[in-house]
């Protein structure tokens, strides 16, 4: 198997949409709380990042098993397409897993129980999503799970684990009670923070649905645009991205963002004009990448102007 036909199979472009929450998480750690742990900065990027391959793998895997019977359905599908055999596929799953779990121990080691039920309950969603009777990806509620996990969970978490000592959420368990301690401000503005990664992530999904809505009726993938219809798709789909652009300047006159980031408003005029172009003619192979261009550009943006505040500050 070659490298290019792994990183087809795990899809390797798509692992932006983890690791900027993880990195834009990590600098409002350094921004607002003033610490950097770089043991667990380390162990979970690889964890997280394993995790993520290897859940796109289980994915593609599922597709291919269950696709229909269709010819061209089953060509699109990344292991027919690059002659990956399944017992390599298996393997390459059960290695990423591994490794995503190796390192999540380590990380829970290094910080407290509050970091491992969060990586708990995020493995089963991220199996769940795409493996089950019912996967979460086949029925309306894609969006909402992808946006608020890898958007807000993964961006909450690569904070918290450089603060994990400072109370924001602590569970304590002593004479027979269990005590769970939740600074509901902190974790408020941290959600607050991740609203511009929850709703470009939710995007990225709504529009890969919009792309498939067809292929996925055939296949009994009952996606959020089935039910919304696709003028009603193509309006959250906006709106999304406009709430994302709301909540920059919320968080500049809240203090928790640095008065620079009002500079993101900028990115509008490309994203406005993504979103048109989508909209107009939403095809997989040609406009799909758009809102995987929006969510880069936006948080890319919003990255390097946190980045400059960390400079001057």
């Amino acid at each position: 198997m070659s490298l290019t036909s792994f990183f087809q199979f795990i899809e390797i472009q798509t692992k932006l949409a983890s690791m900027i929450p993880f990195i834009v998480g990590t600098l409002y750690s350094l921004y607002r709380y003033k610490r950097f742990i770089l043991k667990n900065f380390i162990f979970m990027g690889i964890s997280l990042l394993a995790f993520d391959m290897a859940t796109t793998a289980i994915n593609n895997y599922i597709d291919y098993k269950k696709a229909s019977k269709n010819n061209e359905s089953k060509r699109e599908n990344e292991i027919v397409k690059y002659d990956i055999k399944e017992s390599t596929s298996l393997a390459i799953i059960f290695i990423l897993l591994s490794i995503a779990i190796f390192f999540g121990v380590l990380l829970t080691l290094n910080t407290n129980i509050v970091v491992l039920l969060i990586g708990v309950v995020s493995f089963l969603t991220g199996i769940l999503y795409t493996y089950g009777p019912i996967p979460i990806s086949t029925m309306p509620l894609g969006e909402v799970f992808s946006g608020v996990f890898m958007g807000f969970v993964i961006l909450f978490l690569s904070c918290y684990i450089n603060i994990f000592d400072k109370n924001i959420i602590s569970i304590l368990y002593d004479n027979n009670m269990l005590k769970i301690n939740i600074n509901i401000v902190e974790v408020f503005y941290i959600f607050l923070i991740s609203i511009p990664t929850i709703s470009g992530i939710a995007n990225i999904m709504l529009a890969n649905n919009i792309c498939d809505l067809e292929e996925d009726v055939i296949n009994n993938r009952f996606t959020l645009p089935y039910f919304l219809g696709r003028k009603n798709a193509f309006n959250l789909f906006k709106i999304l991205y406009y709430i994302a652009y709301f909540d920059i300047i919320v968080l500049v006159i809240l203090k928790i963002s640095p008065v620079s980031s009002l500079l993101i408003i900028l990115t509008l005029i490309p994203v406005n004009k993504n979103i048109k172009l989508f909209c107009q003619k939403p095809i997989k192979s040609q406009t799909f990448v758009l809102s995987v261009k929006n969510f880069t550009l936006m948080n890319s943006m919003h990255i390097l102007l946190v980045l400059g505040a960390l400079k001057f500050n």
